[in-house]
């Protein structure tokens, strides 16, 4: 799908009041049901494969595999199964062993609309955040990597982290920034350290907010943190003004399969074998 196309189905979505939901999906059978709910957006990165392997979602920002390589063979088992939604892939802009302006070349021809920036460095902090700033390997680069995407006429959703992030990654041309409030909290390996509701909801809006003074028309959709659950979501929605919309990566699967499955077992487990009995 076409930016301009995929661009006009999101400011529909806004005009009718109805809110934009991306999703994070790790295999096809999570995107082919994201696309049968009515997801707006469907994101592919190598967190996704890892979550869908029992692994905790930070495992996609460290070195357990090649992840602009992960989202490429993952390409293969989504992008075939998704017939009209827009998917975004989650580009690693540090990768050091990549001439990025051909890597987003290549995946606007293997048929993604747009990226993302994931694997993020954004998601790391105190002194070996700064390290990693200092020797050449900073969310700067994902910022280009952005500006790059936006020169191609790709969609760009980037996650942001503060004011200063959203500021850069709003000029860089970002069509949607999502606000990052953290690791997603519940579920088997969610995180336990997080911001409250409230909190949550006060950075998005001082992001959003400095990200539409570079550019109104950028579309904010909040993330993390305790934001697990639609409810999570209409609570965030309801207390800022001008945002969207969600995107759940860890919520829109991890945690889904993770009680379905274990509801299902449950209920065959209580099948009963003396014969006449009922359950």
């Amino acid at each position: 799908m076409e930016r301009s196309v995929a661009l006009e189905r999101l400011r529909t979505q806004i005009a009718a009041g109805r809110a934009v939901i991306g999703a994070g999906a790790g295999t096809g059978i999570s995107a082919k049901s994201a696309e049968a709910g009515g997801v707006d957006l469907i994101i592919i990165y190598n967190s996704g494969r890892y979550r869908m392997a029992g692994r905790g979602s930070l495992s996609g920002l460290l070195a357990y595999g090649d992840a602009n390589q992960v989202v490429v063979e993952m390409s293969r088992e989504v992008l075939p199964i998704v017939r009209d939604t827009p998917v975004l892939a989650g580009v690693n802009g540090t990768d050091p062993f990549r001439l990025m302006d051909r890597f987003l070349d290549e995946l606007k021809s293997m048929g993604f609309t747009g990226v993302q920036n994931f694997p993020t460095v954004g998601l790391f902090d105190g002194v070996f955040r700064q390290n990693l700033e200092e020797t050449g390997m900073g969310y700067e680069l994902e910022v280009e990597m952005i500006r790059l995407a936006a020169e191609r006429d790709l969609l760009t959703a980037p996650y942001v982290f503060d004011v200063e992030s959203a500021v850069a990654m709003t000029r860089a041309g970002a069509d949607v920034i999502v606000p990052h409030v953290g690791l997603t909290t519940a579920g088997t390996i969610g995180a336990r350290t997080a911001l409250t509701l409230d909190e949550s909801a006060r950075r998005v809006q001082e992001m959003r907010d400095a990200a539409v003074e570079v550019n109104p028309d950028v579309i904010v959709l909040c993330h993390g943190g305790p934001i697990a659950e639609p409810a999570d979501a209409a609570f965030v929605l309801a207390r800022t003004e001008g945002v969207a919309g969600f995107f759940g990566a860890s919520s829109a699967e991890r945690l889904p399969t993770e009680r379905a499955i274990r509801a299902q077992i449950e209920d065959f487990k209580a099948i009963p074998t003396t014969p006449g009995a009922t359950s």
